[in-house]
Parts: structure tokens; sequence; C-alpha cells
């Protein structure tokens, strides 16, 4: 069994790169832990054929994938409910919609809905947003790990684990010795990043992929 963990940014609608950066892995290894860190949805062109290849998993034999669920798909959730459609649609819902043919699928909602908001190892806690520093791990509510910001980034104490996240947009990997963020803000940038973790300790990655258009 490999000890690595793959984990993937935010890819928001960019189809094109996600396919990369599955080949890129299965380049790697003869069988892959994928983490996707959520967000798959949302300004980019190509929502739709994101989620489909999500949903239906990874099709080589000995691949595990964990879809994390990122804020833009509690958004849609919520608009699908009646609340906050505006504010999904401002930050990229309406891409989702044209992707979709004018309407999210139930079965898309509902697995939306059922996604886990983290994914953990003994070293590791990969997650879409952050934790409320200073908080247990198995306290933390959904909406934080979800949204924080800032009182999460700006925290440099060392945590239960080591944090692996996406969600705040950046044009580089940020690498600190309490946390990694993965969004480098495929939608603009045309880049999506892979970070490569040693479950065995509580480190950084050992290797990022930034994988371009």
């Amino acid at each position: 069994m490999t000890h690595d963990i793959y984990a993937i940014g935010d890819i928001h609608g960019r189809f094109d790169l996600l396919k990369k950066a599955l080949a890129t892995i299965e380049r790697e290894t003869t069988a892959a832990t994928v983490v996707f860190l959520g967000d798959y949805i949302d300004r980019g062109p190509d929502s739709k054929p994101v989620v489909e290849t999500l949903m239906r998993g990874p099709t080589r034999p000995g691949d595990r994938w964990i879809c994390l669920k990122g804020n833009h798909e509690a958004m849609a959730c919520d608009a699908a409910a009646g609340r906050d459609r505006f504010l999904w649609l401002d930050n990229g819902g309406d891409a989702t919609l044209r992707s979709f043919g004018g309407a999210l699928p139930p079965a898309v909602l509902a697995w939306f809905a059922a996604l886990p908001v983290t994914f953990e190892t003994e070293h590791h806690l990969f997650v879409h947003a952050g934790i409320f520093p200073g908080v247990p791990i198995d306290q933390q509510s959904d909406d934080t790990m979800l949204w924080i910001r800032d009182r999460f980034l700006d925290d440099n104490r060392l945590h239960e684990k080591h944090i692996v996240h996406g969600h705040t947009p950046s044009y580089e990997v940020e690498l600190r010795p309490n946390r990694t963020n993965l969004d480098t803000m495929a939608f603009r940038t045309g880049r999506l990043t892979i970070g490569r973790f040693d479950r065995r300790t509580k480190l950084g990655p050992e290797e990022v992929m930034t994988i371009m258009a």
C-alpha cells in the first residue's frame, strides 16, 4: 500500500485541467488515494463534466477518490432550496447553470449535499477552507470549515494536524509549517495544483505539481 495521498485544489469548472491532473497522477502511481478539496463548480466553463467525472468515481482498480464539499457546492444547494440564490449566481453560479443547460439535476444536488466536509489521516486534515485556530478538530463546525479565511490564515500556531485546504485564491501554492493552500485559481490562471503528501509525517507536500492549460 502506498503511503502517498494526492490532494487537488479548487477546480471551478476547469474540466480540461482535471483531465490532465488525473492523467498525471495515473502516470505517477499504479494505485492512488486522491482527495479533491471542493469547489468543483462555478466560474469556469465546464462544471457539468467535472461533476459527472467525480460522481462516477475512479475507473482504475485500486484508486480511491474522496470528494470534499466546498462552499460553492453548499451555495448551490442553498440556492436550489430558495436561500441566497443571488449570492450563488453572483459567485459563478450562472456559469454552472449554463454548463448544465439551465438547472442542476436532483441527483447532482443530492450528491453535493452528501459530500463530507473533512478527510483525516493520522497527521493530516484535508478540508475545503480551514479550521478555527485553537478549537479541537472534532469540535469544528461545518460552516467554519467551508468558509473561514482570515482567522485561520493569519494564525501561525501548529494545529493538531497539518491542514491541507483550498478556498482562498492564490497565484502560487502557499506552503506553511501548519498548512498548505492548493487553490491556485484554476478558473483564472489556467493552473490547477496537486500536492503529494506522505501520510506517515505531519508535514506539507513532498511534491507539488502544477497542471497548466
